[in-house]
């Protein structure tokens, strides 16, 4: 054997030791991110990680008094129970309608805000817009709740006030059926659009200015700078947003919906949140609702794997 080809054998130790060192290195350089994501790690290992291990309860007649360890197993009976329920299926159809709503109508604003924000050369102005529109973020549901059932009252309320200016009959929006999906998806705009811009307008503020500059000399307009600039350059979080809208599809939030519903518009605005609330804390069902909880999971999961897998194919870009 010559010299040349017993080097590499040779040198082999050598390359996987300083591999070590260069990956050792390489957690010692970047530490101080390591220790500041402990916290953060922690919050998850506890608060969602641990709580986990509580699903055994759709499985089980869980009893307050036994506790999981001593309640009796029942399988799948609490799955079939939910299927079985007529009024079930009337609730997962409130669900998915007004995340379908949400999916279209309310994740694009925050897109629309952040790219019109952009456009505002006045930096004081701009600061004004962007407080307008983040600061009812900071309401509670109960009050934003307050807020839109006094605009839509049918006797003091902004918009019967306009609709009798035009020789209509007020209309009460807040008793109809038919107007409570509007309601639930109009005020989560007004609500989280302007605090959602946040992060759209951040991953503007990393578009390299050059790239408008050699626009501006090709004589690009602002909209066609926009077209092909300022959205391309966003659409990695466009995308990864999107993902995460979709895997929260089914959990639209009790507080959001429970504000605006009452006996009259109940049958379009029920979902699985406010009914898990109903029969879980009140009725005290705790197994029932626990696999409904569960069935919301997994169909979460599943949407977000496939969401992710049709995203990596068409765009290369994903979760993960």
């Amino acid at each position: 054997m010559s010299y040349s080809e017993a080097k590499p054998a040779l040198n082999k130790p050598q390359d996987q030791s300083a591999r070590r060192r260069g990956g050792l290195s390489y957690y010692h350089r970047y530490k101080v991110l390591y220790l500041l994501s402990i916290p953060g790690i922690v919050y998850f290992l506890i608060f969602k990680y641990v709580p986990l291990s509580g699903s055994v309860m759709a499985f089980q007649d869980y009893s307050i008094f036994t506790g999981i360890w001593k309640s009796d197993w029942v399988g799948l009976a609490n799955f079939r129970r939910m299927i079985e329920y007529a009024d079930f299926w009337r609730i997962l159809k409130n669900t998915m309608a007004i995340g379908v709503y949400t999916l279209v109508f309310a994740f694009p604003i925050p897109i629309v805000l952040a790219l019109m924000m952009n456009e505002l050369r006045n930096q004081l102005f701009k600061r004004f817009v962007q407080t307008a529109v983040y600061l009812p973020h900071f309401l509670s549901w109960v009050v934003v709740g307050g807020i839109v059932i006094e605009i839509l009252n049918p006797t003091t309320g902004v918009v019967n006030s306009i609709v009798k200016l035009f020789g209509h009959e007020p209309i009460y929006f807040m008793g109809e059926d038919s107007f409570i999906r509007t309601i639930i998806v109009s005020s989560s705009i007004w609500r989280d659009a302007g605090w959602s811009t946040i992060i759209y307008l951040a991953a503007m503020s990393g578009i390299n200015p050059d790239l408008y500059e050699a626009a501006q000399i090709d004589g690009a307009s602002r909209w066609r700078q926009t077209l092909s600039i300022t959205i391309p350059s966003i659409l990695a979080t466009i995308t990864i947003l999107f993902l995460l809208q979709i895997g929260n599809f089914l959990d639209l939030g009790f507080e959001r919906v429970f504000v605006f519903l009452n006996p009259l518009n109940n049958a379009h605005g029920d979902i699985l949140d406010t009914y898990i609330y109903r029969v879980g804390l009140i009725q005290r069902e705790y197994s029932y609702t626990t696999a409904i909880g569960l069935f919301k999971s997994v169909i979460g999961l599943i949407l977000i794997v496939s969401a992710n897998m049709f995203s990596k194919k068409t765009t290369g870009e994903g979760l993960y």
